[in-house]
C-alpha cells in the first residue's frame, strides 16, 4: 500500500441561517466514516451584531463546548459585529453500529441512523456531570412520552434544597419543566432519558451538566421524537479520539477529556496510533506527524487530514463500479415538517500551492519519529478511546 502526503484546498462557506439537526449523506463506500455538508470547505458565519459564542451556538443548534473549542482564539463572551466564527462541517462517525441512536458523550454529540437509510442526523446534547455520569453500553428506547411530568429523586431534591432552590415532589409539564416537551426513556436502571430542556437551561446544551440524562435543544428533541420508535437501539459510547476515511484520505478528530479525567499527550498519541493502524488494515503508514500532534494538542473536534492513500487505476475502477451497483435505499422522512433553510452563500478561496512528498512503501517506510513515539508509548492492545462494547 502506497501512501502520499495529503494536499488539501479549502474554501469558505458563509452560513447565515439557523437550522435543526444537521443531516449528512452517508459515504457510498462502506468503510468510509467521515461525513460533511460541504466537501473540502470550511463552514463559517459572520456576526451581524455584538453577541456571545453561546448565542451563535444556539442559533446553529451547536453545543457550547463544541463551538468554544472550534474558536479558541475568540472571546466567548464578546463576539463583535462582523467577526467570523468557525462552524463544524466534517465529522467522523463514532465507531458503533450504524443503527438507531449513538451518543458519543466525549463530543457531546448524538447520531441517528434511520432504518434502511442513506443519511445520518446529528444533534448536540448535554451529558451527566462528574458525580452523575451517563452510563456506557447498549440499550434501547423503552418508551416515548410527550409533555412528561418530572418526579425528582430525593437525592436531587436534597441537592437543590442545599443550594436554596427547593423542588416540589412533582414538577408538572410546562416551560419550566427540566424534561422539556418530549422524553425518550431508556431501558436502563435509574430512569435515564433523552429529553428536551426548559427555558432556564437552554444554554447548557453541549456541556457536562446533567444528573446523568441526555439533554437536547427543544426543536432537536421534537424532531428526534418523531423520527424514532420504541425499541430503537441506543449505543452510549465515549470516544474522544476518532479516526476515519473519506475519499482515500484518513482523518483524525480529537476532543477534550471529560471533567474528572485527564490524559497526557503521550496517552492520546498511543490511542491515535492504535486507531490509525486499525483503520489501515493493521498497518502503520507514514503520515503527517505534525498534523496529528496539532490535532491531539488543540482537541478542537475538527477532523484533520493526516495522510492520503494512493490506489491503482484497477482498484479505483472497481470501487467506482461497486458504488454504481449499490441500490438506492429510501430515507425515512421526519413526521414533522421542518422550515426551509435560506440559501447559503458560498465563497471560494484561492487554492494554496503545497509541496508533496514522494510515494513511500509499507511499514518499512515508517519514519524514525513514529518509531520513537511507539518505543516510548506502547499502543494499547485495542483503541483506548472507543468506549464501546457489545451489550
Amino acid at each position: 500500500m502506497k501512501i502520499r502526503v495529503l494536499v488539501s484546498f479549502l474554501a469558505l462557506v458563509f452560513l447565515n441561517q439557523s437550522s435543526f439537526a444537521t443531516v449528512y449523506n452517508l459515504p457510498a463506500t462502506k468503510h468510509e466514516t467521515v461525513v460533511s455538508e460541504y466537501p473540502n470547505e470550511i463552514a463559517v458565519t459572520r456576526a451581524d451584531q455584538n453577541e456571545t459564542l453561546l448565542d451563535v451556538a444556539r442559533r446553529f443548534s451547536l453545543g457550547q463546548v463544541e463551538i468554544i473549542r472550534l474558536n479558541q482564539e475568540l472571546d466567548r463572551w464578546l463576539i463583535k459585529k462582523d467577526q467570523v466564527i468557525t462552524l463544524p462541517n466534517k465529522r467522523i462517525l463514532p465507531d458503533s453500529p450504524h443503527d438507531g441512536i449513538t451518543l458519543n458523550i466525549a463530543e457531546y454529540r448524538m447520531y441517528f441512523y434511520p432504518e434502511n437509510g442513506s443519511k445520518v442526523y446529528s444533534f448536540a446534547h448535554g451529558v451527566g456531570r462528574q458525580d452523575w455520569k451517563t452510563p456506557l453500553g447498549k440499550t434501547s428506547v423503552q418508551k416515548k412520552v410527550k409533555d412528561p411530568v418530572w418526579r425528582p429523586p430525593e437525592s436531587i431534591r436534597r441537592e437543590h434544597a442545599a443550594n436554596g432552590d427547593p423542588l416540589p415532589e412533582v414538577v408538572p409539564a410546562g416551560i419550566h419543566n427540566p424534561l422539556g416537551a418530549y422524553a425518550l426513556y431508556l431501558n436502563l436502571p435509574g430512569d435515564y432519558r433523552i429529553h428536551g430542556t426548559d427555558i432556564d437551561k437552554i444554554f447548557g446544551i453541549g456541556m457536562q451538566i446533567t444528573h446523568g440524562c441526555v439533554r437536547m435543544y427543544p426543536e432537536d428533541i421534537d424532531q428526534l421524537y418523531h423520527l424514532v420508535s420504541e425499541g430503537t437501539p441506543v449505543y452510549i459510547v465515549k470516544q474522544p479520539i476518532k479516526v476515519g476515511w473519506l475519499d482515500n484520505v484518513l482523518y483524525v478528530e480529537s476532543h477534550p477529556d471529560l471533567e474528572g479525567e485527564e490524559t497526557t499527550l503521550d496517552q492520546r498519541l498511543s490511542s491515535a496510533i492504535a486507531l490509525i493502524e486499525k483503520a489501515n488494515n493493521n498497518e502503520l503508514p507514514e503520515f503527517n506527524q505534525t498534523a496529528l500532534k496539532e490535532a491531539l494538542e488543540k482537541q478542537n473536534g475538527n477532523p484533520t487530514a493526516i495522510y492520503e492513500r494512493v490506489i491503482s487505476p484497477e482498484e479505483e475502477a472497481a470501487e467506482a463500479l461497486a458504488a454504481q451497483e449499490k441500490p438506492a435505499i429510501p430515507v425515512i422522512p421526519p413526521v414533522k415538517t421542518i422550515a426551509p433553510v435560506e440559501k447559503k452563500l458560498v465563497v471560494k478561496a484561492p487554492k494554496i500551492a503545497t509541496k508533496t512528498k514522494g510515494n513511500v512503501t509499507k511499514k518499512s517506510a515508517i519514519s524514525a519519529k513514529v518509531k520513537a513515539v511507539k518505543s516510548i508509548v506502547k499502543p494499547a492492545t485495542k483503541p483506548a478511546s472507543t468506549g464501546y462494547y457489545h451489550g
